[in-house]
Protein backbone atom coordinates (compact mmCIF):
# COMPACT_ATOMS: atom_id res chain seq x y z
CA UNK A 1 0.00 0.00 0.00
CA UNK A 2 2.91 2.38 0.67
CA UNK A 3 3.99 1.97 -2.94
CA UNK A 4 0.60 3.17 -4.15
CA UNK A 5 0.75 6.19 -1.83
CA UNK A 6 4.14 7.14 -3.28
CA UNK A 7 2.88 6.88 -6.85
CA UNK A 8 -0.39 8.72 -6.23
CA UNK A 9 0.02 11.35 -3.55
CA UNK A 10 -3.51 11.78 -2.25
CA UNK A 11 -2.52 15.03 -0.55
CA UNK A 12 -2.19 16.70 -3.93
CA UNK A 13 -5.84 15.99 -4.83
CA UNK A 14 -8.03 19.10 -4.75
CA UNK A 15 -10.67 17.38 -2.59
CA UNK A 16 -8.22 16.28 0.14
CA UNK A 17 -7.57 18.86 2.86
CA UNK A 18 -4.09 19.68 4.12
CA UNK A 19 -2.71 17.05 6.54
CA UNK A 20 0.41 17.58 8.65
CA UNK A 21 2.06 15.86 11.61
CA UNK A 22 2.14 18.03 14.72
CA UNK A 23 5.32 18.40 16.74
CA UNK A 24 5.38 17.34 20.40
CA UNK A 25 5.32 21.01 21.42
CA UNK A 26 2.28 21.71 19.23
CA UNK A 27 0.47 18.66 20.66
CA UNK A 28 1.17 19.74 24.24
CA UNK A 29 -0.08 23.26 23.46
CA UNK A 30 -3.24 21.78 21.91
CA UNK A 31 -3.88 19.60 24.96
CA UNK A 32 -3.26 22.51 27.29
CA UNK A 33 -5.44 24.95 25.32
CA UNK A 34 -8.46 22.63 25.25
CA UNK A 35 -7.71 20.81 28.53
CA UNK A 36 -7.80 17.41 26.82
CA UNK A 37 -5.54 14.40 26.33
CA UNK A 38 -4.80 12.10 23.39
CA UNK A 39 -7.73 9.77 24.12
CA UNK A 40 -10.15 12.68 23.64
CA UNK A 41 -9.11 13.17 20.00
CA UNK A 42 -10.96 11.55 17.10
CA UNK A 43 -8.98 8.68 15.58
CA UNK A 44 -7.55 8.06 12.12
CA UNK A 45 -6.19 4.65 11.10
CA UNK A 46 -2.50 4.13 10.39
CA UNK A 47 -3.32 2.74 6.92
CA UNK A 48 -5.36 5.75 5.80
CA UNK A 49 -3.89 7.01 2.50
CA UNK A 50 -3.38 10.53 3.90
CA UNK A 51 -1.58 9.15 6.96
CA UNK A 52 0.68 7.06 4.73
CA UNK A 53 1.39 10.07 2.49
CA UNK A 54 2.47 12.17 5.50
CA UNK A 55 4.63 9.33 6.89
CA UNK A 56 2.80 9.55 10.21
CA UNK A 57 3.21 6.82 12.80
CA UNK A 58 0.92 5.37 15.42
CA UNK A 59 0.37 7.88 18.28
CA UNK A 60 1.20 10.89 16.07
CA UNK A 61 -1.35 13.69 16.00
CA UNK A 62 -2.38 14.90 12.55
CA UNK A 63 -3.63 18.45 11.99
CA UNK A 64 -6.16 18.72 9.17
CA UNK A 65 -6.91 22.14 7.70
CA UNK A 66 -10.02 22.55 5.56
CA UNK A 67 -11.39 25.55 3.71
CA UNK A 68 -14.61 26.74 5.29
CA UNK A 69 -17.21 29.05 3.79
CA UNK A 70 -18.12 30.48 7.18
CA UNK A 71 -14.83 30.42 9.09
CA UNK A 72 -12.46 30.68 6.15
CA UNK A 73 -10.28 27.95 7.65
CA UNK A 74 -11.24 25.07 9.93
CA UNK A 75 -8.66 23.01 11.82
CA UNK A 76 -9.26 19.54 13.21
CA UNK A 77 -6.99 17.04 14.87
CA UNK A 78 -6.77 13.23 14.70
CA UNK A 79 -4.77 10.67 16.66
CA UNK A 80 -3.17 7.99 14.48
CA UNK A 81 -4.11 4.51 15.74
CA UNK A 82 -3.56 0.99 14.50
CA UNK A 83 -6.54 -0.48 12.67
CA UNK A 84 -7.98 -3.36 14.71
CA UNK A 85 -7.78 -6.79 13.16
CA UNK A 86 -11.05 -8.33 12.03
Amino acid sequence: MALIAQQLNVLKHEMVPEHSIMTDEEVQALFSRYEISAEHLPKIYHDDPAVIATNARISDVIKIVRKSRTAGRAESYRLVVKRPKK
